[in-house]
């Protein structure tokens, strides 16, 4: 909503409020997270390149999202300021500090062949002001880098920082498209990566395949995370597969659910024993007795030791990365 609409909004609605803040929208990576800033009487466009004011300093940064006024209690206070729109000066540094990233990429892998170190370095980061440079990498374990920092300070006279990051950050530099045939979701807008489980496949229904819901990363894929809220709310008031449950058609027994859908197939067994088979909304259905939730099926039995496998990496990612 632009801010003209927004605030004819606010009148009709009898909500009117002097508490709008000013705000634009930055990146410092081109799949980088976008963060809010104070633009402080500045105007901006799309794509303008600017110089911001964080907490590690100085930085370069582009514009994503221009000039707009949002309700004070939709952002995060304080705001960090925009100091000026890039100068040639700036821009020209901003390149320089390109160039000096290629080469301690090079200078970084030779050293840690030297060092005999087993870490696999995916990317360097020059800070603006020049304050630091960071040294992106990957590792099975913890790594005694040490020795390699001393040589890049020697080498680069300012301070040297070494940072640990997941498979999933690398997949992420390096991109590609999904088994949905779309590009990575964190290539294109996942700037945070959560905490991804088996429990959340199983509680969606997913087939336990570990190779349709492991990404390009070897990881559990970050989308079964996206509906897994919905499915346990609704998974809170539906019953379990097996449960007893009455119908206007009589006694039955859960056979398989919709979730989504909240619809129940129901399994009858005549007088025969024969089974026959009826969908009902879930409202329409009162549970006589439930059974336990935690059932493993033929596909989970199957590729029980891939499965733990993955489950494995995904808490080893965590201890390694400090929770991240």
């Amino acid at each position: 909503m632009g801010t003209s609409k927004l605030l004819m909004s606010k009148m009709s609605e009898g909500k009117w409020n002097l508490d709008l803040k000013n705000i634009i929208g930055i990146r410092f990576k081109k799949l980088g997270k976008i963060y809010f800033f104070n633009p402080k009487g500045l105007r901006v466009k799309k794509r303008d390149k600017v110089i911001v004011e964080t907490s590690q300093g100085e930085e370069y940064a582009e514009v994503l999202i221009p000039n707009r006024y949002v309700e004070d209690d939709k952002i995060v206070a304080p705001l960090k300021k925009i100091l000026r729109i890039a100068t040639y000066k700036d821009t020209k540094r901003h390149e320089e500090c390109k160039k000096i990233e290629k080469e301690a990429f090079k200078v970084c892998e030779e050293k840690i062949k030297e060092h005999k170190l087993n870490m696999v370095l995916t990317e360097v980061e020059c800070k603006f002001d020049n304050s630091k440079i960071i040294f992106y990498f990957t590792a099975d374990g913890r790594i005694d880098f040490r020795d390699l920092v001393k040589d890049l300070a020697a080498i680069y006279k300012t301070r040297i920082e070494m940072r640990q990051i997941g498979v999933r950050d690398e997949v992420k530099r390096i991109g590609g498209n999904g088994v949905c045939g779309r590009e990575l979701c964190c290539c294109t807008f996942l700037s945070d990566f959560e905490t991804v489980s088996i429990k959340m496949a199983k509680e969606q229904n997913i087939s336990l395949n570990p190779s349709k819901i492991s990404g390009n990363c070897g990881r559990l894929m970050c989308c079964l995370k996206y509906e897994n809220d919905v499915y346990e709310e609704k998974l809170q008031h539906l019953p379990n597969i097996g449960a007893i449950v009455k119908t206007e058609d009589g006694e039955g027994e859960v056979d398989s659910i919709e979730i989504l859908k909240e619809k129940l197939r129901i399994k009858f067994k005549n007088e025969d024993g024969v089974y026959t088979y009826k969908k009902y909304d879930a409202k329409d259905v009162k549970i006589i007795k439930d059974v336990a939730r935690e059932q493993i099926d033929e596909e989970e039995i199957q590729n029980k030791k891939e499965l733990e496998e993955l489950e494995k990496l995904e808490q080893e990612d965590k201890k390694v990365l400090g929770g991240e």
